[in-house]
C-alpha cells in the first residue's frame, strides 16, 4: 500500500513537467509567456513609438455597421484614431463616451476615427452605437479579418479593446491596449500626432 502511494506522490509532479515541457516547445506559448512583443499585460498605457522607428503604413479595407465602403488609405487625415471593439465587451462600453467626445473634439482638425468591430453581426452593433450615440464609422471585421491582419504584430488579436493612433502617412504611432480609463492620454496622443503634421 505504501509503495502505491509513493509511486502516486512521484506520478503527479510528473505529469506537471511532462505538460510544461509540451507548452514549452509551443512557441506562441513561449512567446506569451515571456511577454513576446504579440502579447500585452492589458494595462492600458501606452506605448509611443517615436516617428523615426514607424514602419509601414496600415491600410485595409471593410464594410461598414451601415453597409459603406471604407478603406484606411482613403480615409486618412492628420491622424486616424483606429479602435478594435464589440458589444458585449465591458471595457469598450466604458470607453465609448471618451472615444466619442474625442472624436467630437477633433473633428475640425480633420482627425479621423473608425471603429473595428470584430465579433459582431451588424445589428448588434449598430444596437451598441445607438445606445453610446458613435458618430464616426465602425468596419465589420468578423468575417474577413482584414483590418486584424493589417494591424498583425502590433497587438494580439484577441486583445480589445485597443486603440491605436495612425500618423498622417497611416503609420501606427502610439498603441494603447485595454480599457482608456478617461480621455486625457488619448487626448495627448492625438494633439502630439497632430502637432507633428503642422
Amino acid at each position: 500500500m505504501r509503495a502505491r502511494i509513493t509511486i502516486a506522490l512521484i506520478a503527479i509532479p510528473l505529469l506537471g513537467v511532462l505538460a510544461l515541457s509540451g507548452c514549452a516547445s509551443d512557441s506562441l506559448a513561449q512567446d506569451y509567456g515571456t511577454g513576446g512583443s504579440n502579447y500585452t499585460d492589458n494595462s492600458g498605457l501606452p506605448v509611443v513609438i517615436s516617428a523615426d522607428k514607424r514602419t509601414k503604413a496600415i491600410d485595409f479595407t471593410g464594410t461598414t455597421v451601415d453597409g459603406k465602403t471604407y478603406t484606411a488609405s482613403d480615409s486618412r487625415g492628420p491622424v486616424t484614431v483606429v479602435n478594435f471593439w464589440y458589444a458585449n465587451c465591458a471595457p469598450c462600453r466604458a470607453e465609448a463616451p471618451f472615444l466619442q467626445g474625442l472624436s467630437e473634439k477633433y473633428r475640425s482638425d480633420g482627425v479621423n476615427f473608425v471603429g473595428v468591430n470584430i465579433f459582431d453581426q451588424p445589428a448588434g452593433a449598430l444596437s451598441f452605437e445607438k445606445t453610446y450615440k458613435i458618430t464616426y464609422p465602425s468596419v465589420m471585421d468578423v468575417d474577413s479579418g482584414a483590418a486584424r491582419i493589417a494591424f498583425a504584430g502590433a497587438v494580439a488579436p484577441t486583445a480589445t479593446p485597443t486603440t491605436f493612433v495612425l500618423d498622417a502617412k497611416g503609420r501606427i504611432a502610439a498603441r494603447i491596449v485595454g480599457q482608456l480609463e478617461s480621455q486625457s492620454i488619448l487626448n495627448t496622443l492625438i494633439s502630439d500626432t497632430l502637432a507633428e503634421s503642422k
